[in-house]
């Protein structure tokens, strides 16, 4: 019972905001083997890449002895998406009934994450583990039970810079929308749908940005663009790469754009990073750093220049 009290403080004065904590029970297959409980955090860093902190107990044998101490790892792809992902960090601490009174470790390693509910993950993980000062080796297996605020998928990333008009852009009226889409010469059903799409993405106005969430506290891009098309019975791709593919194309022309339109950006380098819907009169919404928010297209305005000069292509997905 006190080293799951100890363990547990020590987990919450670990650095990192839980964002993501975990609890990992593992079996250490040294000579003497031991068993090893690790209660730590993860947050992801930058694209694929996170970081982790833990605090652990490894209970073993003499030489080696029991194990306190804390811990840190970089990973990638880890975090709330099926599939493999790598790690590897360095731990430390202290010792009791052992050679040594404290220690330093490093490792190496591979996982497979499942996703058993909306935010909840079982991953089993395989490392290669060096301890020092006596360089005890081997292989340490675990099963690790982790929670996440938001699904990582992968989505697009947040850009760079946000317009700076974001947050004072007013929003169109819907029968504003739908006069622009009917001087356009749209159907009067597929005016419906496409006001329909606008308003719903309209509705969650002001939501934090997410990423790799679609809804349940927040949207990135590809979420929002997501949500509002599916709310409509329009079943789109998660990723804004694949969604960009979706639909016909239409020509870079602001004049050529209708409400509804998904605009596609290149934000962090020559490829599609950032999606938005357009909503007419040189505005579109989209999910960036401050949350659901509209911003201007064009090549005159100090803020939607900057988003001109990364628009790359239009999807058009309704006809």
């Amino acid at each position: 019972m006190m080293r799951l009290v100890l363990l547990l403080t020590l987990a919450v004065t670990t650095p990192l905001a839980a964002q993501g904590p975990g609890f990992l029970l593992g079996r250490m297959f040294t000579d003497p083997p031991g068993v090893s409980y690790r209660l730590g955090v993860n947050a992801r860093l930058f694209g694929p890449v996170g970081v982790g902190a833990q605090a652990l107990v490894v209970d073993s044998r003499y030489p080696i002895g029991d194990l306190w101490g804390l811990g840190a790892d970089l990973s990638l792809f880890r975090g709330g998406q099926p599939g493999v992902y790598f790690l590897g960090g360095v731990e430390g601490g202290f010792a009791i009934r052992s050679r040594d009174p404290f220690w330093s470790a490093w490792s190496v390693g591979v996982g497979y994450e499942l996703l058993l509910f909306n935010s909840l993950s079982l991953a089993a993980e395989g490392r290669y583990r060096e301890i020092a000062p006596r360089n005890y080796t081997g292989v340490e297996v675990g099963l690790r039970l982790g929670l996440h605020r938001g699904r990582r998928t992968s989505g697009g990333s947040t850009p760079e810079r946000p317009s700076a008009s974001a947050l004072s852009t007013t929003a169109p009226e819907t029968d504003e929308v739908r006069d622009e889409l009917g001087r356009a010469g749209v159907p009067a059903d597929r005016v419906t749908l496409l006001s329909g799409v606008v308003q719903t993405a309209l509705d969650v106005m002001g939501m934090p940005y997410r990423w790799g969430d679609e809804g349940e506290e927040g949207f990135d891009c590809s979420g929002l663009i997501q949500y509002a098309f599916g709310r409509h019975g329009i079943t789109l791709p998660r990723r804004s790469a694949d969604q960009a593919r979706e639909g016909s194309g239409v020509a870079r022309d602001l004049e050529a754009l209708r409400a509804g339109d998904v605009l596609t950006f290149a934000t962090t380098g020559q490829s599609v990073s950032h999606v938005g819907l357009y909503i007419g009169n040189g505005k579109f919404i989209h999910s960036a750093t401050g949350g659901v928010q509209i911003s201007l297209l064009s090549p005159d305005d100090v803020s939607g220049r900057w988003w001109y000069r990364r628009w790359i292509g239009t999807r058009r997905l309704v006809s």
